[in-house]
């Protein structure tokens, strides 16, 4: 097996859909590292979903930045008001070491990568530490999966309900 195939397997296993389920409803607080005030990236997208669609309070982490959505940006989370339930990282693969430092001292209890984002040594990591890990998942995503918001985007989300839940509970 070459370096490249080695480097693609993937040997870890997140939670299952019930776990995620539960991560988000327990939550009450995420922090959006490498928050962006620009309205194509995907991090700004999420960060309109959740302002819009739960019951989070939500925080912005990016040192670059001082105001999103007119809400205020902290440089790090250390500088949160609180410890954060989940921290949403929108930054790069090798970085991530230094951001799973960030949530442990800051106290958090979820590190939630997005997708597109696999680090297993971070997970294995986070995870003897007592954080939950989430890898290559959106929140916007799996949140609207499971309150009943992927429906109006035109997936099938195999659930039958004549009630539409807006927030999480």
């Amino acid at each position: 097996m070459s370096a490249d195939t080695a480097a693609q397997v993937r040997s870890w296993i997140g939670p299952t859909a019930p776990e995620r389920l539960a991560l988000l409803r327990s939550a009450e607080s995420i922090a959006i590292v490498g928050a962006s005030a620009k309205a194509s990236r995907a991090s700004y997208f999420v960060a309109t979903y959740l302002l819009s669609s739960s019951r989070y309070r939500v925080y912005f982490v990016n040192p670059a930045v001082k105001e999103i959505l007119g809400r205020p940006v902290f440089p790090s989370l250390a500088d949160l008001p609180e410890a954060p339930d989940i921290v949403d990282v929108f930054r790069r693969h090798e970085d991530l070491p230094s951001v799973l430092a960030e949530a442990r001292t800051a106290g958090a209890k979820t590190l939630w990568l997005q997708l597109g984002s696999w680090h297993e040594e971070v997970a294995r990591d986070a995870e003897q530490s007592g954080l939950q890990v989430v890898m290559d998942r959106c929140v916007k995503i799996e949140h609207a999966r499971f309150h009943g918001g992927l429906n109006l985007a035109g997936f099938n989300t195999g659930v039958i309900s004549s009630k539409r839940q807006l927030t999480a509970q």
